[in-house]
């Protein structure tokens, strides 16, 4: 049971702009759960979300696949991002066994979302994105590891203080994505194989958990920013972030 609340948990965080890590990690700590554990339950929780992902972006992701340019961009997206993740990955690993760092992160992305306002006049569509666009997001993509830092709240961020529509920085932010969250899978599948071998069932409970949840996520999440309300979810974060700290003196 715990693990399929760790499933929903992830489900509903991984999409909207909260960082699932974040919330994982404190909800790691005030379950009392080894600290062994925390990062292939998250790897496991991702691949629920991903299958979300692409089910809920099916259409858009065979539109992309036809037009080389955006592929182009999708890969440089990628590059950069795993440049920076892999130059310091150890220290972004170790950032998950500290919940203190976890907090000041949930504060960070708290005032990335309530700088959104001010970006939200963009008129680039999906198609119409160049290649500093996708430098900028893959930067931004690369921050996102730190536990804390929500994924698609600085992501969409970026773009859209790039000039991008709503819209189309949601729908770009979370397919050019989908390489990143495929290869944080296939580098920690060994440790998931570890760690569920004996408990078969904690894996589908928290695959199955944040699968459903993560069709829900994503559903609000475009709603929100398609209403241009996205920096509500910064002020969520703040008592977040101060409850957080509460819960790991």
């Amino acid at each position: 049971m715990l693990y399929a609340i760790l499933g929903i948990i992830q489900g509903l965080t991984e999409f909207l702009p909260v960082s699932s890590s974040g919330h994982l990690v404190l909800s790691s700590h005030i379950f009392n759960i080894e600290k062994s554990q925390i990062l292939p339950i998250i790897i496991v929780c991702h691949i629920g979300t991903l299958f979300a992902l692409l089910c809920f972006f099916a259409r858009d992701i065979l539109r992309v696949l036809k037009d080389s340019m955006v592929i182009t961009q999708i890969f440089i997206v990628t590059l950069v991002s795993a440049i920076f993740v892999l130059a310091g990955r150890n220290f972004f690993e170790n950032l998950f066994q500290r919940p203190a760092v976890v907090c000041v992160a949930l504060l960070v992305t708290a005032a990335f979302l309530i700088l959104t306002k001010r970006f939200v006049k963009g008129k680039r569509g999906m198609f119409a994105l160049n290649f500093k666009d996708a430098f900028w997001l893959g930067i931004a993509q690369g921050f996102a590891v730190i536990p804390g830092i929500s994924r698609s709240g600085i992501t969409i961020f970026s773009l859209l203080a790039r000039g991008v529509a709503p819209e189309a920085a949601f729908k770009f932010s979370f397919i050019a994505g989908i390489p990143a969250i495929v290869g944080s899978f296939l580098l920690e599948a060994r440790q998931i194989g570890v760690n569920f071998n004996s408990h078969p069932a904690n894996l589908w409970f928290t695959l199955g958990a944040s699968y459903l949840f993560g069709l829900f996520g994503l559903f609000i999440l475009k709603r929100a920013v398609k209403s241009l309300q996205l920096y509500y979810f910064g002020f969520y974060l703040v008592p977040a972030s101060i409850l957080g700290f509460m819960f790991v003196r």
